[in-house]
């Protein structure tokens, strides 16, 4: 990694790359153990933090101060300590250590790691992504313009395989989500609610569900990364209304409903399920 200049996107995923490692080491001795779920504070982004979030977040804020050490200048906003300034407004970096911390405390083994860096303040300004299964340690990257890749490898989403119906539909978890997405449910094969946003919809820019759906207005902080791989990747992200989630600003604040697939026809058909087009 050049240390002249700021960092590219490579540069900055190579970053990232050795963050989610460190914290991978960090938080599965602590998944599903009573050390690990003991309530601490309330994040900046509203909810409890655990010792497992805490142990992630310190993995992920040390190694940005190191980079700042060597002359980098960026800021941080991260779900459990909000804002850190390190020189610049911008590159901004995204962190959402534990992304499906409730899955991690109760023991349920997926929750993943989600880091972006964007040069502005919305969405569409993300230019460099990572995924990171914590479980299984598979990376899901993108770089914008540049495209995504699995594993280190480029992907496209597999082949839907039922033309008939939504085969395979992912919803964001919680229990009215099912009433708000009916006319969904009544149209697929089968369900899946991971409690995951970042891995569900990195799992739908490969194909794996073929629609992903957040009824509810949930924080856009959290999708920065995996929206920007499902575009890489040729799929759509748009509000339930079809209405785009790229000017959205990225913060703590700003909450949107999601509707992504894998492909525009199949984004198009859950649309006209919902009732947002004619």
């Amino acid at each position: 990694m050049s240390s002249r200049g700021p960092l590219n996107s490579r540069e900055w995923l190579q970053v990232f790359s050795r963050i989610g490692q460190r914290v991978r080491q960090a938080v599965l001795p602590l998944a599903g153990t009573e050390a690990g779920r003991m309530p601490l504070s309330v994040g900046a982004g509203g909810d409890t933090t655990i010792e497992l979030d805490r142990a992630a977040e310190a993995v992920v804020l040390g190694e940005l101060a190191a980079l700042v050490e060597r002359g980098e200048k960026f800021s941080v906003l991260s779900e459990e300590a909000g804002p850190r300034d390190f020189g610049a407004d911008f590159p901004l970096v995204l962190v959402d250590p534990v992304d499906g911390s409730l899955n991690a405390k109760q023991g349920v083994p997926l929750f993943g790691l989600m880091l972006a860096v964007l040069d502005g303040p919305t969405l569409d300004d993300a230019f460099a992504g990572l995924v990171l299964n914590l479980n299984t340690g598979e990376e899901w990257t993108a770089i914008r313009k540049q495209g995504a890749r699995r594993g280190g490898k480029p992907f496209r989403p597999m082949q839907r395989s039922d033309r008939g119906r939504i085969e395979l539909l992912g919803l964001e978890s919680t229990p009215r989500s099912l009433k708000v997405a009916q006319p969904l449910v009544e149209r697929a094969g089968k369900i899946r609610i991971l409690g995951s946003m970042a891995l569900s919809i990195a799992l739908t820019s490969a194909g794996g569900f073929d629609v992903f759906c957040a009824p509810l207005p949930m924080r856009v902080f959290d999708m920065a990364a995996s929206l920007l791989l499902l575009g890489e990747a040729g799929g759509v992200a748009t509000t339930l209304q079809g209405e785009p989630l790229g000017p959205l600003r990225c913060d703590l604040a700003t909450r949107s409903t999601l509707l992504c697939a894998p492909t525009r026809e199949l984004h198009a058909e859950a649309l006209r399920l919902l009732g947002s087009r004619p």
